[in-house]
């Protein structure tokens, strides 16, 4: 992409670094939902996830950006995810179904159910607006959108999906670890008997 002169190159290098990031989520979630390997899904989607939150926190940091024109240009139309949706929702299956916290400052917290699957194409749909937008050449619109979606809704859908993936995770290798450490006993506990009976 050329640099565009009405743009400080320290918001364009900001511009193209989010970008990058955008893209890399959109090809690897893709790459992720046409595996069909559910044992790799949840660890490259928590990987993934994490690595887009960091770009958002870097946008939330920022002053607000002020897009150019008074409405929003019209990006065209947006990309069409629902098989995504489907390969991931049966990718994950068990453990798609989460529940969140809303807003953790709310007493009694709303809880709400929501689905990793659901979430993760609803980020996609939303960051990848304003890669549109970006590749048009609308840089100062691009940031606009990704700042602003970023703290309005995919900012907290990516936080809470990755709460959910971190949960599964730590299910999978503690869980099999107090297994393992149980049947090491159960082990060691039978060994222990057959030399007490000789």
């Amino acid at each position: 992409m050329s640099k565009h002169p009405e743009v400080a190159s320290d918001v364009e290098d900001l511009a193209q670094s989010i970008a990058d990031q955008v893209e890399s989520f959109l090809l690897a979630v893709r790459e992720i939902a046409s595996s069909g390997d559910p044992s790799r899904a949840v660890p490259l989607l928590l990987l993934e996830v994490s690595q887009l939150l960091l770009a958002g926190a870097r946008l939330g940091v920022q002053i607000d950006f002020v897009p150019s024109e008074e409405y929003e240009p019209d990006a065209g139309p947006d990309p069409d995810l629902d098989r995504i949706r489907e390969e991931l929702a049966k990718l994950l299956d068990g453990f798609d179904d989460y529940t969140e916290v809303f807003d953790p400052y709310v007493d009694p917290p709303d809880l709400v159910p929501s689905r990793v699957s659901d979430d993760v194409t609803a980020i996609a749909g939303r960051v990848a607006h304003g890669l549109q937008h970006f590749r048009a050449g609308r840089v100062d619109e691009a940031l606009w959108w990704w700042q602003f979606s970023y703290v309005s809704s995919w900012g907290a859908e990516a936080s809470g999906v990755l709460r959910a993936l971190q949960s599964v995770v730590s299910h999978d290798r503690l869980d099999t670890d107090v297994d393992r450490t149980a049947e090491m006993e159960r082990v060691a506990i039978a060994e222990a008997l057959a030399q007490q009976a000789e």
